[in-house]
């Protein structure tokens, strides 16, 4: 054989890999991979609803200014846990006074919290709610206080004055003082101009803080007021009273049309909101309507006002 069939054709040749040239764009693309995962997707979601609703609406970013109280049940169900107690021990008038001062004494914390340290209402109250709630059934070992003043129940749940109930007249009496407070009062039109804006109200010389102080002493004051008729209609001291109540108040303040922002608002409107899902209320229990149902129904009711309210606002801009 010639040489020539001996001779090994040559290895093909491998080329060797060639470096990367743009290093960023793998620093992209992982970072990519990274954020595409499904702990991750509903936050960028969120982000991402928040940045287009931003740039329609520059107003989505504006704080909620108007402060609400979602202690008021618990409040009430300290108040007359409390009320009931003394009433035991130190007769019917003690007890009353024992449930207004702890109304207010627990408006009084929430409001130096809320007013001097410059937290969150939402927050602050949410937190008074369980340790108002707490206390209020470690005293009463978690069950509902029946050893309630016969005389006490009969005068302020059941008699009658002048041919209305006597918790009748206390509304009234509640609804036309904080009505005079508000447009009468220079306390009022302070309330209305740190609702509308703390700033400018500051600017203009008004004590925020302390105001707001105050108002939060009122709303335990109103909540002790509720716990006085409520421990008289039902005859006991409930230490879970009215659990709806937080969710009803808030329905019938945004069917009124005051404005959560603060500012705007009153107590007629209140009271024709309160009417409205009294009426809605009555109905629904006069046809036999579940109680789970009803709960929808005013839900639905603070949905719809909500929107309502949002239409009527965008009209007046």
């Amino acid at each position: 054989m010639s040489d020539a069939m001996n001779v090994v054709p040559p290895a093909p040749s491998v080329t060797a890999p060639v470096a990367d040239r743009n290093p960023a764009s793998h620093v992209a693309v992982r970072l990519v991979r990274r954020l595409v995962q499904p702990d991750t997707m509903l936050p960028l979601f969120i982000v991402a609803i928040a940045v287009v609703a931003g740039i329609i609406q520059p107003r989505f970013w504006s704080v909620i200014r108007g402060g609400l109280d979602l202690s008021l049940a618990a409040v009430m169900s300290l108040a007359g846990v409390a009320g009931v107690v003394v009433m035991q021990q130190f007769g019917v008038s003690a007890g009353i006074v024992v449930m207004i001062v702890t109304g207010m004494l627990t408006g009084a914390v929430t409001g130096l919290i809320i007013a001097y340290l410059r937290t969150t209402p939402l927050v602050v109250t949410l937190g008074m709610l369980s340790v108002a709630q707490a206390i209020a059934l470690i005293t009463s070992g978690g069950v509902p206080i029946y050893d309630v003043p016969q005389s006490y129940v009969q005068a302020v749940g059941f008699e009658s004055l002048a041919g209305l109930p006597v918790t009748v007249w206390i509304a009234i009496a509640m609804a036309g003082g904080s009505s005079l407070l508000l447009n009468y009062t220079v306390f009022g039109r302070y309330i209305y101009a740190i609702g509308s804006s703390p700033t400018a109200a500051a600017n203009s010389g008004v004590d925020v803080r302390f105001y707001t102080l105050l108002v939060y002493v009122l709303s335990g004051f109103c909540a002790a007021v509720g716990a006085v008729v409520l421990t008289a209609w039902v005859g006991s001291a409930q230490p879970i009273a009215a659990p709806n109540i937080t969710l009803e108040s808030l329905a019938a303040v945004v069917l009124g049309g005051v404005a959560l922002t603060g500012g705007s608002g009153g107590v007629r409107q209140v009271f024709l909101g309160v009417l409205v899902l009294s009426m809605l209320s009555n109905v629904m229990n006069m046809i036999g309507v579940s109680a789970y149902f009803q709960t929808l129904a005013v839900g639905i009711v603070i949905i719809l006002a909500v929107i309502m309210d949002r239409i009527r606002r965008k009209d007046r801009d």
